[in-house]
């Protein structure tokens, strides 16, 4: 295995149609949005989607969604205890959670569990991703939705229930950026290695493969662009700032709403000694 000796950084244009690309619980799972009316995806749900993509790739992950458990445990502490075992020694811990499981070593984690002995460790994970934001102001869409499953009884007369009425909301069309950076102390410190970082990659690339829910529709979450710049040095030789600026995306029309990712230019600002690896995303 090769260690990570250069700093990464790393975005992703990710086209939205017609689809909800992460609900908001507090707002009746509308598509989240800020008071600009842009749309927005929180990095913890950019996270599950790589933790998901890594386990499809068949790498051990321990923050695992309950419907895609591959091991057994019913929790994060059962998963935790069966590796560690009640070790006492914080070092040994963290060092033992990195070297087992990709995620841990990837985007940290706090280990800190009743049955776990008192034993209370951190873990930072050198990824970092920022929260993604669409280019321009998205506009929402809402559909009132019935179920007639006939679920259950009536209490009365035993003729089946009444149908529930809903509603479904989904972004009509939008593209999305996600920016984030690998930290290559915090990688030496957790054993992330060059080969997991051609993993994330990976991940990013085909981020919504296997992700096709009611809300998701498969085709239309996509990634239609992946940049990928591997600097020179540890520190990198521009910050992730200005690396991230480089990056610039337009509407090519401002007046008109968009309805595909042709409807947008990209342009890349060149920065001396440093090329960006661009992929095309599925």
């Amino acid at each position: 295995m090769t260690a990570l000796k250069n700093k990464i950084d790393f975005a992703a244009l990710i086209c939205v149609n017609r689809a909800n690309a992460n609900g908001d619980p507090l707002n009746g799972n509308r598509p989240r949005t800020d008071y600009n009316g842009f749309g927005e995806m929180s990095d913890v749900c950019i996270k599950r989607k790589i933790r998901n993509r890594m386990q499809d790739l068949g790498q051990p992950v321990f923050v695992q969604s309950e419907d895609r458990c591959d091991d057994g445990f019913g929790s994060l502490s059962e998963r935790a205890s069966s590796v560690l075992k009640g070790e006492k020694n914080r070092d040994i811990y963290a060092q033992t959670a990195c070297k087992t499981w990709l995620d841990v070593r990837t985007f940290g984690q706090v280990f800190a569990f009743k049955d776990a002995g008192g034993v209370s460790v951190g873990v930072r994970g050198p990824v970092s991703i920022h929260q993604a934001v669409s280019i321009s102001p998205v506009e929402i869409e809402s559909l009132q939705i019935t179920k007639s499953v006939n679920g259950e009884k009536s209490e009365k007369g035993g003729k089946r229930t009444s149908d529930t009425m809903g509603m479904k909301h989904f972004v009509r069309f939008g593209v999305y950026l996600v920016k984030g950076s690998i930290n290559v102390q915090l990688a030496e410190k957790t054993g992330f290695r060059y080969e997991d970082a051609q993993i994330v990659k990976e991940c990013l690339r085909t981020l919504f493969v296997n992700d096709a829910s009611s809300a998701r529709p498969d085709g239309s979450m996509e990634v239609a662009r992946l940049y990928w710049w591997e600097h020179n040095c540890k520190d990198g030789q521009y910050s992730s700032a200005k690396v991230h600026r480089s990056l610039t995306v337009t509407l090519k029309d401002p007046s008109q709403l968009p309805e595909s990712f042709s409807d947008y230019v990209v342009t890349l600002e060149p920065l001396e000694g440093l090329e960006p690896e661009i992929l095309n995303g599925v």
